[in-house]
């Protein structure tokens, strides 16, 4: 098959807004559009983190197991991350504002599905239904932002904006999570939703113009079926890993074929000529490089917000709001970076903030791997958060510009699925394989600091399957022993966190490295900023 030529400068489509914009001017509304996106991205981020502030209220409400409590959190990332792709190609193809507006009324509904649970099961199917609106929705706002900001500087600005955002969200969930758990019911962290969802609906129907793809050739089924199978198929191995072992049967057997059928997507792509995904800009290293790039970021942090909950409430002693509340220096590092990076890019090359990004959440990762049950707050924990908020946005933003201007922005959505699902692996696969390490330490140190007590082997299995396991059975054994088990579990717990956030530090370090060598500095085709006039994405059906 031969490389499509790219399409000539001169015959671009003025803004695919259905306004008559310029290119170069963009969207006149666009600086009134970016709201109404955050607002809409603000919704979707912010359900990754609301409900795990929850978790100890729904296992006493609901009776969930501790397998289906991971299930509540992982049932909404599943489906997230396994319909990113093809609904990013959906929107191209039919209007992102379209699926954009979908997506949140669906949102709205399965949240109020979600309040309205009475057992586990019926709250994972809730949680998995609300991640097809999230599926619709966080691709869709990042395309828009794309066709409506053309200027490459504006873009980047705006880019950064929506970066700061989405670590905004990270970080304020467990927040809002534990000041409406301590007001209202557990269901009010869903049906709190509802009044984002009717001001994004009014914001979106007034401001965000109808984009599309023009030249959407062919629907490609095939395609989209099996992206969906194949990434299904990869985040729920590495969601099941920890539980059947990493090299058990079922993990590779997993592992395997999800490669097998993603293989066999990127075949198939390679086929048409009209692909849902012209799989080779993967060759463009602007684009795969800044993929790994915002992998690796979601790697160190998602594995580290595992951890450093329970470290705030358990090991600290805070409340649910609390521990939330002592997150902030987090989000307004990264707020405060996010657009500051988008600057920096431009001035000194993507190359170079990504990779002092990467560097800084490793150093900040290494710094926390020193944690103790005594470290003052003013100091050493607001520095590290500082370092891993900024160092988070320092990444993601310029990455994902360079991920985005790789692509012609009538593939924005595709684009923007990309970088999502990236982003989405990433955190997955960082939870997973952080939470691995620590559990790989933290059991067989509490049962060894516990062995001269006498536990029944049932609570001994309960305090060594987690830490808020360990609280569980101090609380029902004799008042004497209650702080011996309490010291003994935090001890194991600093023990496991500690070598678990040095892996989120290595992982970071060699993404620094990595940007460092593979990740060019600037675009290389003045007819399409980011890409190689060898590897222009082509047009669909051309």
């Amino acid at each position: 098959m031969h490389p499509p030529a790219p399409p000539a400068a001169s015959s671009a489509p003025t803004a695919s807004t259905g306004t008559g914009a310029s290119v170069a001017a963009g969207h006149p509304q666009r600086w009134a559009v970016l709201p109404a996106l955050c607002l809409s991205l603000f919704l979707v981020v912010v359900d990754n983190t609301i409900v795990n502030v929850a978790l100890p209220t729904l296992s006493r409400e609901l009776g969930a197991t501790t397998s289906e409590l991971q299930w509540i959190v992982d049932a909404y990332s599943l489906v997230f991350a396994g319909l990113l792709l093809a609904f990013g190609s959906l929107g191209d193809r039919y209007g992102r504002k379209g699926a954009l507006q979908i997506g949140l009324v669906l949102f709205a509904g399965t949240s109020v599905l979600a309040s309205l649970a009475t057992s586990a099961p019926q709250l994972i199917a809730a949680r998995a239904a609300m991640g097809v609106g999230a599926a619709l929705v966080f691709p869709a706002t990042l395309a828009i932002l794309t066709n409506v900001f053309t200027d490459p500087t504006e873009r980047a600005k705006a880019i950064g904006v929506w970066s700061a955002v989405s670590g905004l969200a990270v970080a304020l969930g467990p927040v809002t999570g534990g000041w409406l758990l301590e007001h209202f019911s557990w269901g009010s962290i869903f049906l709190v939703n509802l009044p984002v969802v009717a001001v994004a609906l009014v914001l979106g129907h007034r401001m965000i113009p109808v984009t599309k793809d023009p030249d959407a050739g062919r629907l490609d089924p095939l395609g989209l079926l099996a992206s969906i199978a194949g990434i299904v198929l990869l985040v729920h191995t590495v969601i099941e890993a920890p539980k059947y072992g990493w090299t058990s049967p079922a993990t590779l057997g997993g592992f395997a074929a999800s490669i097998a059928l993603l293989v066999g997507f990127v075949l198939w792509e390679l086929r048409r000529r009209d692909p849902m995904l012209d799989v080779r800009v993967f060759r463009n290293a602007r684009f795969s490089a800044a993929s790994v790039s915002v992998a690796v970021a979601f790697f160190g942090l998602f594995g580290f917000i595992f951890l450093i909950t329970s470290y705030f409430q358990v090991v600290r002693g805070y409340s649910t709001l609390s521990a939330g509340l002592h997150t902030l220096p987090f989000a307004a590092a990264a707020a405060v970076a996010a657009p500051l990076s988008a600057r920096l890019a431009l001035r000194l090359g993507t190359k170079a903030v990504v990779a002092a990004g990467l560097l800084s959440m490793s150093v900040g990762f290494a710094w926390a791997s020193t944690l103790t049950a005594d470290t003052p707050y003013w100091g050493p924990l607001v520095a590290q958060m500082v370092l891993l908020g900024a160092g988070l946005t320092m990444t993601t933003a310029p990455a994902t510009e360079a991920i985005l201007g790789s692509l012609p922005k009538e593939k924005a959505g595709v684009g923007s699925a990309v970088n999502d699902t990236t982003r989405e692996l990433g955190g997955t696969l960082g939870v997973a394989v952080v939470g691995s390490v620590f559990s790989s330490v933290y059991g067989p140190e509490l049962v060894e600091k516990l062995s001269g007590l006498p536990i029944p082997a049932p609570a001994l299995e309960i305090a060594r399957s987690s830490v808020q396991g360990a609280v569980e059975v101090a609380a029902r054994a004799p008042e004497a022993g209650r702080p011996l088990i309490l010291d003994a579990a935090r001890d194991a717990f600093l023990q496991g966190m500690a070598l678990g956030v040095r892996v989120a530090a290595a992982m970071t370090l060699i993404g620094a490295v990595g940007a460092l060598i593979w990740l060019p500095a600037r675009a290389v085709s003045p007819d399409h900023p980011d890409v190689p006039d060898d590897l222009a994405v082509s047009r669909g059906g051309r």
